[in-house]
């Protein structure tokens, strides 16, 4: 099995920044795709970010704020986020999905226990 461990959150207040990171316990055989939701108080988890092979994926509402990347040979990644708004604010979840074993065949889904980003006016 694998465990994603989350880090980098905290307060900080509106227009500066935080750079969350997310490290695998283990490497999988194959990873699908790799990335960032967030959930505040009261709403859906909803999609912050993706990466897969290289290719990104950002939700409506930190395009061009925010910046995922991924340490090539690992399955960790981060999350840089620029230019933060109040609405930023929740739990930030980071999230795996592939082939733990090459012998497996079905694809497991990892969520990370979440880190906490608040940011203030």
């Amino acid at each position: 099995q694998v465990r994603l461990m989350e880090s980098g959150g905290g307060s900080v207040q509106a227009g500066g920044s935080l750079r969350l990171s997310c490290t695998a316990s283990a490497n999988m055989w194959r990873v699908t795709v790799m990335g960032w939701f967030r959930q505040a108080p009261g709403r859906e988890r909803e999609l912050v970010a993706t990466i897969t092979d290289g290719i990104t994926n950002y939700g409506a509402a930190v395009k061009s704020r925010f910046t995922v990347s991924k340490v090539s040979g690992t399955d960790n990644i981060f999350l840089q986020m620029n230019s933060l708004k109040s609405d930023d604010t929740g739990v930030y979840y980071c999230y795996s999905r592939g082939l733990f074993r090459s012998w497996e065949t079905s694809e497991r889904e990892y969520w990370g226990q979440g880190t906490q980003v608040t940011v203030s006016m």
